[in-house]
């Protein structure tokens, strides 16, 4: 107890701001009164610092160092700018160059404002964001600006209690995520910083990002689309934010891109950091989207399209016929969003070859504005169907580790997304999951699908007579204690399933050891005879175990409804076999 008083005593007088000193004070106080749910809140909160790794910072709000805070911020900027000024060289001649933008959370703008002032004092040009602005727009000002590195201030879809500290670097590593070891040499320089009052803070001297800075971005995100005609599109969205940044910015892009007939929901299109409308702001979680849902089928509408809250991943609902042959509404897999955006880009590669084709028709072997052969990438987690289809058009396919940080740096990069509802198609101007351009990216297929007199839904029953019928669902088990998931992982690596969903297990990899020339992580891959997969690996950002599962069907005499019903059958045998395995209640 005393030495948990003693940690949280030396931080409270270190603390420079006066909301977490007060909230640090008060649990002090009953904590020395014997009041144990207090030294419980303490000894959580000064367990040890919050971890900096290749997600940044991010984690509930509160005092003391296993909390976001500004405190934590301030000693993080610190060692971003230590790490920079002694293990880079500065992109452009002079002095390095840093982008910091921030959305609506509790304590963005202010975290943001710290990281301008500690790098500012550091000797570093450091470019604050105007205003909140979602995550996509600081991804393209860090290329567009030729930055050395950028910071976002967000939590993306986390509760509204947490915060986080996303950082990219430019330079080498093009305006990607950080990775391993950057990620553990940053954290060297943060754990440098002993004490939050001897780091220097300018008052003033960083600049604001202009709004031309913006409207570039907003520019490049509508241009994924081709020009649309005199008569504009006809295709009526709904759209929501969910509380978050990126409404406006996406209702721009979409305009300019011939996308007119646009409905925000109302409720959710002002930023709130809240989320008042929603348990967990996340167009994933049950519930999140019921609001654009209801809107779209008062109105009509041909699509749903939500963002997360930072904007950097997009959602997809479509109108479907049920067995009553009324409408209904379902939110696609991202695994369906992600192969109708690789088929309609693959399309309109073939379609640029064939315009770029020498005078003997060879095509050309560039993708127009790539420079070089188009690659098409995906993360392991995601379905095989984007591989299938890459194979089709002669485009080169290459899987990668989950998140975006290792998608982004697949050399030629053309196209990648993963399951998770993230989507890069434009990497030339955003080396990250962009939740906006595939807004309109998506809007412009659904739009032509719509003048063919056809549906989504037909384009996924043609992929599905082409290249087998790929059925993916994602489980998630949230826990309260690691350690559940520690033990979980050991209990798949000690006791290994020879079947699942009634098929036998072919074979078993463990992520540990590396995968194709991959680098280790922390996961199981599991194939079996009828083609079927199961990869299950603890969460990165959340306390969560992650369980992934796709089952492949060919689908015979064209029955594409057959082959989904067996796929169904497939997926939930091998949830119930992979809860087993796992000791845990799948929901």
């Amino acid at each position: 107890m005393n030495d948990v008083l003693f940690e949280a005593q030396n931080w409270l007088a270190d603390d420079p701001d006066p909301a977490t000193r007060a909230e640090l004070h008060e649990l002090i106080t009953r904590a020395d009164t014997g009041d144990t749910d207090a030294l419980a809140d303490l000894g959580d909160r000064f367990s040890g610092f919050l971890t900096f790794g290749t997600a940044g910072l991010r984690g509930e709000l509160g005092a003391g160092p296993n909390r976001m805070n500004r405190a934590v911020v301030i000693r993080a900027a610190a060692g971003l700018a230590g790490y920079l000024n002694a293990l880079r060289e500065p992109v452009n001649d002079g002095r390095h160059r840093v982008v910091i933008g921030y959305d609506a959370r509790h304590g963005s703008h202010t975290f943001a404002v710290d990281t301008a002032a500690v790098m500012t004092a550091a000797g570093i040009d450091a470019m604050l964001m105007p205003r909140v602005l979602p995550t996509p727009v600081l991804a393209f000002a860090l290329r567009y600006l030729h930055a050395d590195a950028g910071v976002m201030v967000t939590a993306s879809h986390n509760p509204p209690r947490d915060n986080g500290y996303k950082v990219y670097l430019g330079g080498a590593d093009g305006g990607s995520q950080i990775v391993a070891p950057i990620d553990a040499e940053i954290a060297s320089y943060i754990k440098d910083v002993h004490f939050t009052s001897r780091v220097r803070r300018a008052a003033e001297g960083w600049s604001i990002i202009g709004e031309d800075v913006i409207d570039a971005y907003i520019a490049s995100a509508a241009h994924v689309a081709e020009p649309p005609g005199e008569d504009g599109r006809d295709l009526r969205i709904v759209l929501t934010s969910l509380h978050g940044v990126g409404g406006g910015t996406v209702v721009e892009a979409l305009r300019r891109a011939g996308f007119t007939d646009v409905l925000p929901v109302p409720e959710q299109a002002e930023p709130d950091p809240d989320f008042s409308t929603v348990a967990f702001p996340n167009p994933e979680e049950p519930g999140a989207i019921d609001l654009a849902l209801g809107l779209a089928a008062d109105t009509g509408a041909d699509v749903v399209l939500a963002n997360d809250p930072d904007a950097d991943r997009l959602a997809v609902a479509l109108p479907a016929p049920s067995a009553t042959g009324d409408l209904s509404w379902r939110m696609l897999h991202g695994d369906e969003v992600g192969a109708l955006l690789g088929h309609h880009l693959a399309g309109k590669l073939d379609g640029a070859a064939q315009d770029d084709a020498a005078p003997d028709d060879v095509a050309a072997d560039v993708a127009p504005g790539h420079g070089g052969t188009p690659v098409f990438v995906n993360s392991i987690v995601s379905s095989r169907l984007l591989g299938r289809i890459a194979a089709d058009h002669g485009i080169r396919h290459v899987e990668t580790l989950t998140g975006f940080k290792w998608i982004s740096r697949v050399p030629g990069l053309t196209y990648g997304y993963e399951e998770a509802l993230g989507y890069v198609v434009d990497p030339d101007s955003v080396r990250d999951k962009d939740g906006i351009s595939a807004a309109v990216l998506f809007a412009e297929l659904a739009a032509d699908t719509k003048a063919a007199g056809r549906t989504l839904w037909d384009v996924l029953d043609d992929l599905a007579r082409t290249h087998g019928l790929h059925a993916t669902d994602q489980v998630s088990v949230r826990v309260e204690d690691p350690k559940i998931i520690v033990d979980a992982m050991r209990r798949l690596r000690r006791h290994r399933p020879t079947k699942l969903g009634g098929a036998p297990v072919t074979a078993v990899h463990d992520l540990n050891a590396g995968l194709d020339g991959l680098p280790p992580t922390d996961g199981l891959r599991y194939l079996t005879g009828d083609d079927s997969r199961v990869i299950i690996r603890p969460s990165g950002t959340e306390p969560k175990l992650k369980c992934y599962l796709e089952a492949v069907v060919n689908v015979a005499g064209g029955d594409v409804a057959a082959a989904r019903t067996t796929a169904e059958s497939r997926l939930a045998a091998l949830r119930q076999d992979v809860s087993e395995a796992l000791g845990l209640t799948i929901p």
